[in-house]
């Protein structure tokens, strides 16, 4: 069976296509946003205009801050007290700092110097416990040696009595 160009194949195949008629998909059901280019020519336009957009718009973010920079220490400096204002806010502001960086100091120190001493405590009270164990352990074996030692002097005089009993020898 031969098909026309015009017939469908396929799971519709059985309604047939007008002559001269496509099948697209409209641009109002696709997600994309309206701001994006469609055609090959506008996407083109819009990557020129970016190219010489984004540096003259970064240049005038440059000449701003820089004239707001200028504008600033020309106001903060115009005259004698306005300078001195600034060194002496300058100066407290390095005041601040140093106080901070010595408050940190010193709360460091306490803190390292407060580990020291529980470190120490309990080095301490771990000897001072492992000494007392000794003790008490070396006092135990010393009373069992004086025992095993009195025990074994009675039997060995017992044994010397029944041995000179035996052999008459007084």
């Amino acid at each position: 069976m031969a098909t026309s160009p015009n017939t469908k194949t396929g799971p519709r195949a059985s309604t047939p296509r007008k002559a001269g008629t496509t099948t697209r998909k409209t641009a109002t059901a696709s997600t994309t946003t309206s701001t994006q280019p469609t055609t090959r020519v506008d996407q083109v336009q819009q990557i020129a205009e970016r190219a010489i957009l984004v540096p003259v718009g970064a240049g005038l973010i440059v000449r701003d801050n820089l004239v707001s920079t200028v504008r600033n220490l020309t106001t903060k400096y115009r005259s004698r007290e306005g300078v001195e204002r600034e060194l002496k806010r300058y100066e407290r502001r390095g005041v601040t700092a140093r106080n901070r960086f010595e408050r940190q100091v010193r709360k460091t120190r306490t803190r390292f110097e407060r580990d020291l001493r529980q470190r120490r405590k309990s080095v301490e009270r771990t000897v001072k416990q492992n000494r007392r164990r000794l003790e008490r352990e070396v006092r135990t074996v010393r009373k069992d040696l004086e025992k095993q030692s009195e025990t074994l002097t009675t039997r060995v005089e017992k044994l010397v009595v029944e041995a000179q009993e035996l052999l008459g020898v007084s």
